[in-house]
């Protein structure tokens, strides 16, 4: 879910007019430059970006509003479902996109709101899960916290797998966007939605097998 989550940054800074769709922290400072009117941003493509993934995180939320803490995984594979059809919708969408229809098109918007609504609803389930280290969308603290707390700071390096793991997955999944959209963007959309499902099928095996024991 992390590269996922790199693969739609990939998709949303480089062909969707320089905004972020699944980080947010970055997204408010290109709309604070857009505002600043600074050249070759957008106050409606961020503005969008902004308030689909809000949407996805009311949604999430709702679905795990109704989760305790035995049936937390179970409600999150199901807003993680979710996220996969919106997913679906914007590779479908996507589908003979190309970068120079951004000024004459309003397809981009429709892109940059589902690609939001799924990263929105995504770290709503991902937040309520709260497993330390893999929020799949922010390595800030992450990276933060591989400096804080290793041995160079008198700490004792918790998580260091899972924290590298993260930071290699996030850097792979925006590399490998990068790449393919040179070629097709919606393949690189279409590629996100099927790393997306295989997650997603997984989980809801897992849970399916725990029921069974």
């Amino acid at each position: 879910m992390t590269a996922v989550t790199g693969l739609v940054d990939a998709v949303s800074y480089l062909s969707l007019g320089r905004v972020f769709t699944a980080n947010m922290t970055g997204n408010i400072v290109l709309l604070a430059f857009a505002t600043a009117h600074v050249s070759g941003l957008s106050v409606a493509r961020s503005s969008t970006a902004l308030l689909a993934f809000l949407g996805g995180a009311i949604l999430g939320g709702r679905i795990m509003a109704r989760a305790n803490g035995d049936s937390q995984v179970r409600f999150a594979a199901r807003a993680f479902l979710l996220e996969v059809v919106f997913l679906f919708a914007a590779s479908f969408c996507s589908i003979g996109y190309r970068v120079d229809l951004l000024g004459d098109s309003f397809r981009p918007f429709v892109l940059i709101a589902l690609t939001a609504l799924a990263m929105g609803t995504r770290n709503a389930a991902v937040r309520k899960l709260a497993i330390p280290d893999l929020t799949t969308t922010v390595l800030t603290l992450t990276i933060t916290g591989i400096g804080a707390e290793s041995s160079l700071a008198n700490g004792n390096n918790p998580r260091m797998a899972r924290r590298v793991a993260s930071i290699a997955a996030m850097f792979l999944g925006a590399a490998l966007g990068a790449i393919v959209i040179r070629y097709s963007i919606s393949a690189a959309l279409w590629l996100a939605t099927a790393i997306s499902a295989a997650c997603s099928t997984t989980l809801f095996r897992s849970v399916r097998t725990a029921n069974l024991q």
